[in-house]
């Protein structure tokens, strides 16, 4: 049977170690708690793991022999925002029933249907059994849980309001999911014509101008420069198509590679933010989280600081963060919070400024930015809806002018034919 060491508290705040046989991690922990002592720690020890393994069996190939499988999230299969979102919402509900937290992951790890959310789920089980807190077990597989994920956590924890931030993290999760969907839906028609454009531009640039071409050189007539351009084009296609192929996915690489770095990301974001429709969209969004944040912490006696320490995390996006750290600099110097993000103009408008000093002044603070949060949402969604309705005719507009311009350069040639026949 295999052996596990124990670190445990007794009733008198003494810590105490030892080991004890037992035939899995459940069973030792309650042993432990049978003995009377709180555990703190519990791990399997060497020589059970020794005594586990076939003879003659040694390291990675013990797993092979008779070991559990293992899954990475690391190779085809990973973890869904499905999964993720299943996971966000049912744990919210178990602690909000209450049900214990190591028990509520037992369960978790018990339904959950896919082996790989299995597997993850057991590991974050294994490190909250073994003293870690749920955020920072969460932060060592930041490829499952995002930053912004488990920078609520976190304050869920801070606030020992868990249930309800997993909550709210879940409807995030679902208000995502739903706008994706409409955007998709909204764009399919267009991208749908965009690539037909596409291969039909392929079609007359390789195979039908060339031949169009050979009409008028036997007329020795000049080609529009709109046709000339086109001519030019297709021949640069059918020379150094594939090179041009070849160039254009080692750039994405490259690029993708780029953004995915520090430097690159910051650069990304503030690409965004400069973006006419995007950019005041996601400033908008992040403030909102972070005002929902900031005043879900303070409602739940979270000392300012510590509060805007926890949720300028929640914003998502660096170049915002960094702005907002300003401010919390500021503050922590003794000046009003109203006054500090007055510098962020980007984030906080006058008017939200304005709001949240007067309920500064007043002792409303969490109150006001929780309604602040909730007026932003509802504009957000009216403003997201504005622009997913404005881009399906603006794509229209653009795949026709694009077929319009090569159907122009097509035909202008043909009158200029007929005057070379007279």
């Amino acid at each position: 049977m295999p052996q596990f060491a124990y670190k445990a508290m007794q009733h008198d705040g003494v810590l105490t170690e030892g080991f004890l046989d037992a035939s899995n991690r459940h069973e030792a922990m309650r042993q432990v708690e049978q003995r009377g002592f709180r555990p703190i720690k519990i791990s399997e020890s060497a020589s059970g793991a020794a005594a586990k393994k076939p003879a003659g069996v040694t390291g990675s190939d013990a797993s092979a022999a008779g070991g559990l499988p293992k899954f990475s999230l690391g190779g085809a299969k990973k973890i869904t925002a499905r999964m993720l979102e299943n996971f966000t919402r049912l744990l919210s509900s178990l602690l909000a029933a209450g049900v214990p937290f190591s028990r509520a992951l037992q369960i978790l790890v018990r339904e959950a249907a896919e082996p790989v959310a299995k597997a993850k789920w057991k590991e974050l089980h294994d490190l909250v059994i073994d003293g870690m807190s749920l955020s920072n077990a969460m932060a060592r597989s930041p490829e499952t849980f995002p930053r912004v994920y488990v920078a609520m956590v976190e304050a869920g924890e801070t606030g020992g309001f868990l249930d309800l931030v997993l909550a709210q993290i879940a409807d995030f999760q679902a208000r995502e999911k739903e706008l994706k969907s409409k955007v998709l839906t909204a764009l399919m028609y267009p991208m749908i014509l965009l690539v037909l454009a596409v291969g039909v531009l392929i079609f007359l640039l390789v195979f039908f101008i060339p031949r169009f071409q050979l009409v008028f050189q036997g007329f020795n007539a000049e080609l529009p420069i709109i046709t000339q351009i086109i001519v030019k084009t297709s021949e640069l296609v059918r020379g150094y198509g594939l090179f041009l192929v070849a160039g254009i996915a080692i750039g994405g690489f490259f690029a993708r590679t780029w953004f995915k770095s520090e430097k690159g990301k910051r650069a990304m974001e503030g690409l965004l933010l400069k973006l006419p429709l995007i950019g005041p969209l996601i400033a908008q969004f992040a403030m909102a989280r972070f005002c929902r944040m900031l005043g879900t912490l303070l409602q739940a006696g979270v000392p300012l600081i510590n509060a805007l320490n926890v949720s300028r995390r929640s914003i998502g996006n660096q170049v915002l963060i960094d702005a907002v750290s300003e401010s919390i600099d500021r503050v922590k110097e003794g000046k009003p919070l109203g006054t500090s993000l007055a510098q962020n103009r980007s984030l906080f408008p006058g008017a939200i400024v304005e709001m949240i000093s007067v309920a500064e002044e007043s002792g409303k603070l969490d109150v006001e930015l929780m309604r602040i949060a909730n007026v932003t949402e509802g504009d957000l969604d009216r403003e997201l809806k504005a622009v997913v309705a404005l881009a399906e005719p603006v794509m229209l507009f653009v795949i026709a002018a694009f077929i319009g311009t090569i159907f122009i350069g097509m035909v202008l040639p043909i009158f200029s034919l007929q005057d070379h026949i007279k």
